[in-house]
């Protein structure tokens, strides 16, 4: 990480909690006193902890104790990563880490002098107290975490909590740092058994998208709060309340730029400039790069004079920017520097002139950004997955199941007259930009206290893949990990899924979901904070535009709508935007009926039949959208064939949160079929139907650390 000098200065004022919002109802985290952070297990509290140990270390440059008697190291580095990169948390936790992400761990590493991590699964306070008075200069003590209900393994638990708080407390005044300790409960008469100096209170509200934090001190009771907004898939809290910052120019902000270049403004944009001044992200100009650490040098030693002769050649520097990186660092900073008057980045289509769909430069460098990383991903597994010259000709005569025949039979036979391709010259205009293979929602989910490594692996023939291992806590109990591989999960989904046969067209803005319509729509990512399941939209959450927004199919504004009926979700999202045209649901039926008729033949016969059944039925779906523009196809309709995906996938998703909601521990979700959970041995879920059909799913079972095998494997 950047070497930031820090003055006596800045050492002497309270430290910040890394949430400049919650800063203003704190007024920052207090020397010499106990603070501590009660929240209920789903709701975020060690996040809290998270955000104040990186804002020390690794913005202020301090040292930090951070007691860990819940999460371990590892975990503890990855949700570091995970905040300061916007790398998704679950990815990061299976060791998949894109180049930027690797840069910002060895600079983490190198960092490990600030930022001590004492995982002991027998930690004590007594422990910690002992600990802390030989780290020369230490700023920050954050105990992670202390457990309301008794475990015979941690000793920060149950009824010796009271007594540990007192050990904390003692340790604070000793040495004169804020001790930030966080317990897994809002339990009224715990937290006043353990009589804390200062006590934050994390509630969730009616707004799923926001936590409320009361603030409380022990001699004058509640003396503030604020708005939190939970970002649970990288690990981090956002700051929601704090009031917009003055602009640079406006009255308020007093003379010239006093005003900006103080206080919450000043240090919302040091803490924005982190991800790029410490090379962990690129994509802005190294003149602004260069005022941008000069920037954080300045705010670390409280120089205020030096931010005023700094902000000039920073507003300059900014000014040159055209386009902001399309990530939540790149928003986050440009956002920062929106107070100090900088102008808005110019769209190089729209100032030539041109028009762009709602989203479609958004999501076209976001499908820019990640081609890459998901071209590894596809390279280790799906050999199949690519199309060859002589694919889209049909069968031959007598083949076990000419796939291709029958679904282009089955779209033949409807009354719509569907349009089975679009034409190549309208193929970079209306709805069909927007349209992206991460539209899917397939969940790539592994729950937050379970750990997942990739490991090496040998296929039978020859091949070299990389598998996981899932290692639980032992909070989950006894139990072992039972593995769900649901059947034919794309032809399944042909059965009823909404597709619009016809042209989409442009119907913008809409009032509510009209089920007589299908296509694509612009919609808010709605706030999911359960930390037992996924986001409900799967992967399209991690990727929502600046505004929160992502375009999504059919079965995911059906699925949502459901949730909202069903009390899961507190409002349906707003539609901005959408392309529609009229619903239908059989279109793919009559392929749906003639591949689940194969299957239940076939899979008895096994051997080159089924083998073949299946390479034709993936070429069949694939050819809706091929990949590949010199690829022929008697299909060109993007809008089908993910539609078709994220019914499978919200079919998926539905199932095993059925599971969930009946007591069953999920530990990972991921693609369209695999679920994986924790149950006694031989004892699936009762919410799946064991079977080799359509609708039902095979099961195994393997021990914790086991690696975990796949499809031909």
């Amino acid at each position: 990480m950047p070497s930031v000098p820090s003055s006596p200065t800045a050492r002497s004022a309270a430290p910040p909690s890394g949430l400049p919002g919650l800063d203003a109802a704190t007024g920052g985290l207090q020397r010499g006193k106990l603070t501590l952070v009660a929240a209920r297990p789903s709701v975020g509290g060690s996040l809290l902890g998270l955000a104040a140990a990186r804002t020390s270390a690794l913005v202020d440059q301090a040292m930090v104790l951070y007691a860990a008697s819940g999460p371990n190291r590892d975990d503890i580095f990855r949700r570091i990563i995970a905040a300061e990169t916007g790398g998704e948390y679950a990815r990061l936790k299976q060791g998949r880490l894109t180049e930027h992400e690797q840069q910002v761990a060895r600079q983490l590493v190198q960092a490990g002098d600030l930022l001590m991590i004492d995982d002991g699964s027998d930690l004590r306070a007594e422990d910690i107290a002992d600990t802390a008075p030989h780290m020369q200069g230490l700023a920050l003590v954050v105990v992670d975490r202390m457990q309301a209900a008794h475990s015979a393994r941690l000793p920060l638990s149950g009824d010796r909590l009271p007594a540990a708080s007192q050990v904390l407390a003692t340790l604070a005044r000793t040495l004169h740092v804020p001790v930030l300790a966080i317990v897994d409960s809002d339990d009224p008469e715990l937290l006043g058994l353990l009589d804390a100096d200062i006590l934050l209170t994390l509630m969730p509200t009616e707004d799923s998208a926001r936590v409320q934090v009361t603030v409380a001190e022990r001699d004058f009771g509640t003396i503030g709060s604020a708005s939190l907004q939970p970002d649970l898939v990288h690990a981090r809290f956002l700051d929601a309340g704090a009031p917009p910052h003055e602009r640079a120019d406006s009255p308020a902000g007093g003379p010239g730029r006093s005003t900006a270049t103080s206080g919450t403004a000043a240090r919302e944009l040091a803490e924005a400039a982190l991800p790029y001044t410490s090379g962990g992200h690129q994509g802005i100009p190294a003149a602004l790069t260069h005022e941008l650490a000069a920037w954080r040098t300045a705010v670390a030693g409280g120089d205020h004079e030096a931010l005023k002769e700094i902000l000039p050649t920073l507003i300059q520097a900014a000014a040159t920017v055209s386009q902001w990186p399309d990530t939540h660092e790149g928003h986050r900073l440009a956002n920062a520097l929106r107070p100090y008057g900088t102008p808005e980045s110019a769209d190089p289509t729209t100032a030539a002139g041109q028009s762009t769909p709602a989203g479609a430069t958004v999501q076209t460098l976001a499908d820019n950004r990640e081609a890459t990383a998901d071209a590894v991903e596809d390279e280790e597994d799906d050999e199949e997955d690519t199309l060859s010259p002589e694919d889209e000709e049909d069968e031959p005569e007598g083949h076990v199941f000419p796939a291709l025949k029958i679904l282009k039979d089955s779209v033949g036979r409807s009354k719509m007259h569907p349009i089975r391709v679009i034409r190549k010259e309208e193929r970079d205009s209306g709805p069909w930009p927007l349209i992206s293979e991460h539209m899917d929602g397939e969940p790539r989910w592994v729950h937050p206290d379970v750990t997942a490594t990739r490991v090496p692996h040998i296929r039978a023939n020859g091949r070299r893949v990389r598998r996981d291992q899932l290692d639980v806590p032992d909070s989950f109990g006894e139990g072992v990990l039972c593995l769900i591989d649901r059947n034919g999960s794309f032809p399944s989904a042909c059965s009823a899924v909404p597709l619009a046969p016809n042209k989409l067209l442009h119907t913008g803005p809409l009032d509510a979901y009209d089920k007589a319509g299908a296509g694509i729509y612009l919609i808010d990512i709605p706030a999911w904070t359960r930390t037992d399941m996924p986001h409900p939209l799967g992967r399209i959450a991690d990727r929502p535009d600046e505004d929160g927004r992502a375009w999504v199919t059919t079965p995911h504004i059906k699925q949502l709508v459901k949730l909202v009926r069903d009390n899961h979700l507190d409002t349906m999202p707003t539609i901005h935007d959408s392309w529609t045209g009229k619903a239908n649901e059989s279109l793919f039926k009559p392929f749906y009926e003639a591949t689940r008729k194969a299957r239940t033949e076939l899979v008895q016969i096994g051997g080159d039949p089924y083998k073949a059944y299946k390479t034709r039925l993936s070429i069949a779906l694939r050819l809706l959208w091929p990949k590949r523009p010199s690829q022929r196809s008697p299909f060109w309709r993007p809008d089908w064939r993910m539609s078709m995906v994220a019914e499978a996938s919200v079919r998926h998703w539905t199932v095993a949160f059925k599971a969930v909601q009946e007591g069953h521990t999920l530990v990972a979700l991921r693609n369209v079929d695999q679920a994986i959970f924790w149950t006694p041995p031989n004892t699936p879920p009762s919410t799946y139907r064991i079977g080799t059909g359509f609708g039902e799913v095979k099961s195994k079972f393997v021990k914790a650390g086991e690696t975990i095998l796949e499809g031909d494997d």
